[in-house]
């Protein structure tokens, strides 16, 4: 039966797999988000488990977790199973401030495509020139943005 050889990433190329830059990689390392291996000789190196890692790492930034709230979940998951609650706060609180900001985000939106159709319906002739975006909004019932 052949064996497996773990393949290994110098920071360039592990760059490229994980889609950020080299400085970046090494300030998540500095951070202690990640923690690359070394050769005999010193040089860092990388491995698709560090990558499955990395791309974990993005997916809670995505959420809005701050680099700090990175740094306290990957020193949780490392104590193990006994701060399984504490991550779980963690998390919540996240998802909480996630909620919030998703909701805007949202109406922001929601805001941007009834501009569009406000627009094309003067370009199209189904709005009057004389109507404001706000009377078009309160005829929709959106009741925001009620001065632009």
């Amino acid at each position: 039966m052949p064996v497996e050889i773990e393949k290994r990433y110098r920071i360039g190329d592990f760059s490229e797999l994980v889609g950020l830059n080299s400085p970046t990689l090494r300030y998540y390392e500095k951070e202690g988000l990640i923690k690359p291996h070394r050769t005999d000789n010193g040089v860092r190196y990388y491995t698709d488990m560090d990558a499955r890692w990395v791309r974990f790492l993005l997916h809670l930034k995505s959420t809005g977790m701050t680099i700090e709230q990175l740094k306290l979940y990957v020193k949780l998951r490392a104590e193990g199973d006994s701060t399984i609650n504490q991550r779980i706060e963690l998390l919540e609180e996240v998802r909480k401030n996630f909620e919030v900001e998703f909701q805007q985000l949202q109406d922001s939106w929601t805001i941007l495509n009834d501009k569009l159709d406000w627009y094309k319906g003067k370009m199209g002739g189904h709005i009057e020139d004389s109507e404001q975006f706000s009377e078009y909004l309160e005829s929709l019932n959106h009741g925001y943005l009620q001065d632009r």
